[in-house]
């Protein structure tokens, strides 16, 4: 897992130093298959594009297609940007400060650091 972080930080060009208690990946690269895929949708880095929303809408996680995220949270706009990477139904994130985080996407709802989020409808 934390190989996948690194691999995944590499890949981005990511050189900033993380936060003191950001999660922190080894030194070493333990191997290619961090970045394997498990189902043909992982192909799309798009698959899962859009706003993802907690059920009191306090987070606004929207995944941003190419790659890119923006998290708003209560009425502060964009309090995390970042990268993110999809594996699967697996997703890697990395903020523009350098701090990682990860989380999956199971049965159309997203699990990412302690948060349940959903996928917003255009109404």
């Amino acid at each position: 897992m934390h190989s996948h972080l690194l691999l995944l930080g590499l890949a981005m060009g990511v050189m900033t130093a993380p936060p003191a208690d950001a999660q922190r990946a080894p030194d070493s690269i333990q191997g290619p298959k961090a970045m394997t895929t498990t189902n043909n949708r992982s192909n799309d880095q798009n698959a899962y594009a859009g706003m993802w929303v907690t059920k009191d809408d306090y987070i606004r996680h929207e995944l941003l297609p190419g790659g890119r995220y923006d998290e708003a949270r209560g009425n502060r706009k964009s309090a995390y940007q970042g990268r993110y990477v999809l594996a699967g139904d697996h997703i890697d994130y990395v903020d523009d400060t350098g701090f990682t985080a990860d989380g999956e996407f199971r049965d159309g709802v997203l699990y990412h650091a302690g948060m349940v989020l959903y996928r917003e409808h255009k109404r």
